[in-house]
């Protein structure tokens, strides 16, 4: 078929010349089809709740995707949105991950509150939708997002499209909420093109870094039942960057003898290829080894086991049992368990694995600046062992990390948490509370501030059992203090006298220096378990502030919602 005659013979151009034009529009004018009008840009709200940034990405991610097509997206962080907006918006997304015992994140808090409140406007005129970030292996997955859910829509806003709750790997489910969303939005089917992984893709989370462990010791001596190890990995050649205050994801893999005692008891045969959960095969064994999570009970995976399994017990938790009594069956327990107490029949090992969670790489604070170790991570990782209902137990990753001096790590990437940072201004003082491996982000911190010259002053609060046994770090922390890179070093060693000391209560023995730096302009760091020992010290932060600030108790609460917002109160707790 000839091409289509588009220049005329009139036209001053050679034969050969018009015969390249007439190609070139045909192949690329005459072929195409019409622009469509897009019609008015349609406005969107997005709202993020994120404790370690996860939220925050897909929050930018969508907006990207928005601007390609007729949208005007507008990403707030809850933090800083105003509540009296709210009733006003036409398209609203909610993105919030939850954490600890089912709480928003620190900067969704305030929002949070005001809508689980009954303050709240008519919303008649919002339509919206939420994008739930969890993790299956906490009884209140998603709570967070779930609760923003039904809120909006018990106060009249529209659902235009389904909640979806997801896990840790969520990036399928981003897509088909994010493709939902825009659907349900009414805009042009016009968005961002997708990332095509290829050989040459950089390294990070979608391919990573197969990272030498350099160095690895136990930072407790002896006497100490604890075993906190210190490792060292290579970044050298993976172009991967990082700062104080971010954090390492690290891939493992399940021990072989627990992966063998498994397949001793499965009813089929064991010996089949089945599917990896990033496509492909491998032996059944195999891929238990690298690529499944074999440890973690949760609700999901027991309704799925029960489904084909004839116990009656499991029967009876799954129909009728309360969320305490999935907490205590699932604790201390792990797949072997289901396999040899509840037996359950799977045809195969494709539809064994098909009901298995995919082995998720463990998430560690850094423990070190990279201007003070360049080329380098460091973690500071807290083996787990234990026993339980007649079996050794450990820590999928904490225990394979220990005493790999010299082996490679499967994959490591950098995990970006921009809600935890030092201050840009050099000159403001720093408060840093650490107990046990909490200790990280601040050695991370305290070489950061000693390579930069950091005028401002430096506060450690740190804390662990025994003085003797458990002061991890104590060699660098005292040589910091001495060069005059920690001003002030509160220790609170908790078993060393008959009554327990813990770090809140050092900080309320210092209460009045506590207020004044904070009075100052200082900032205020804390780091580890958020269920109690965050929340211990928040409290004992807001005794402070009435004690030594004169503030009442409603103002107290105001006074620290703000040093959040103004990103001078910043936790790093899980």
């Amino acid at each position: 078929m000839s091409s289509p005659i588009l220049v005329p013979e009139s036209a001053p151009f050679t034969p050969e010349q018009r015969a390249w034009l007439n190609d070139f529009f045909a192949q690329n004018i005459a072929g195409a089809a019409p622009v469509a009008d897009a019609g008015p840009t349609i406005p969107v709200t997005i709202l993020w709740g994120s404790q370690t940034g996860n939220a925050e990405g897909c929050a930018k991610k969508l907006a990207k995707a928005m601007k390609a097509g007729n949208y005007a997206p507008q990403v707030i962080d809850m933090g800083q949105y105003d509540k009296a907006q709210l009733a006003e918006e036409q398209n609203l997304l909610i993105i919030t991950s939850t954490y600890g015992d089912g709480e928003p994140p620190d900067n969704a808090a305030d929002l949070h509150e005001f809508i689980m409140g009954g303050d709240v406007p008519s919303l008649a005129g919002v339509s919206y939708s939420v994008f739930a970030l969890g993790d299956t292996e906490y009884p209140d997955f998603c709570q967070s997002g779930i609760e923003f859910d039904q809120q909006l829509e018990k106060f009249g806003a529209k659902r235009v499209f389904k909640r979806i709750d997801c896990d840790v790997d969520y990036d399928d489910e981003f897509k088909e909420w994010k493709t939902g969303v825009m659907d349900a939005f009414g805009g042009s089917a016009a968005v961002a093109a997708e990332e095509v992984s290829t050989e040459d893709e950089p390294f990070g989370k979608g391919r990573p870094f197969p990272s030498p462990i350099l160095n690895s010791y136990n930072l407790n001596k002896d006497g100490s039942p604890r075993e906190t190890y210190h490792i060292e990995f290579s970044l050298d050649g993976s172009g991967l960057e990082y700062q104080a205050g971010d954090a390492l994801s690290v891939f493992s893999h399940n021990p072989a003898s627990a992966v063998d005692e498994i397949l001793k008891n499965l009813p089929f045969n064991v010996k089949d290829e089945v599917p990896l959960p990033k496509g492909g095969e491998a032996p059944l064994r195999e891929a238990l080894i690298t690529s499944y999570d074999i440890r973690s009970l949760n609700k999901s995976l027991l309704e799925k086991w029960q489904a084909r399994s004839g116990s009656p017990f499991l029967r009876g938790l799954v129909e009728g049992g309360e969320k305490k009594d999935f907490e205590d069956f699932c604790w201390g327990r792990e797949l072997i368990d289901l396999i040899t107490d509840h037996p359950a029949d799977f045809a195969d090992g494709e539809e064994f694995v098909g009901i298995l969670k995919k082995l998720q790489p463990r998430l560690y604070s850094i423990a070190s600046s990279p201007k003070a170790h360049p080329g380098e991570v460091h973690l500071t990782v807290a083996i787990v062992r234990y026993n339980s209902h007649d079996r050794d137990r450990g820590g999928v990753c904490s225990t394979f990390l220990s005493d790999r001096v010299g082996d490679v790590a499967p994959g490591v990437f950098v995990h970006h948490n921009k809600a935890f940072r030092l201050p840009e201004n050099l000159s403001k003082d720093v408060i840093m509370v650490g107990p046990g491996t909490g200790i990280a982000p601040f050695r991370a911190f305290l070489e950061e501030r000693k390579a930069t010259q950091a005028p401002g002053r430096n506060w450690l609060f740190f804390g662990n059992p025994h003085a003797a046994s458990d002061f991890i770090y104590e060699d660098e922390i005292r040589q910091m203090e001495k060069d005059g890179v920690i001003n002030e070093l509160s220790l609170a060693f908790s078993r060393d006298q008959a009554e327990k000391v813990y770090v809140q209560d050092r900080m309320l023995e210092s209460g009045k220096k506590l207020w004044d730096w904070l009075e100052g302009g200082g900032y205020f760091y804390v780091c580890g378990d958020a269920s109690r020992m965050a929340k211990d010290v928040d409290k004992a932060l807001h005794t402070i502030a009435q004690e030594h600030g004169g503030l009442s108790e409603e103002d107290a609460i105001a006074y620290f919602k703000q040093l959040k917002k103004d990103k001078r109160y910043a936790r790093d707790v899980y």
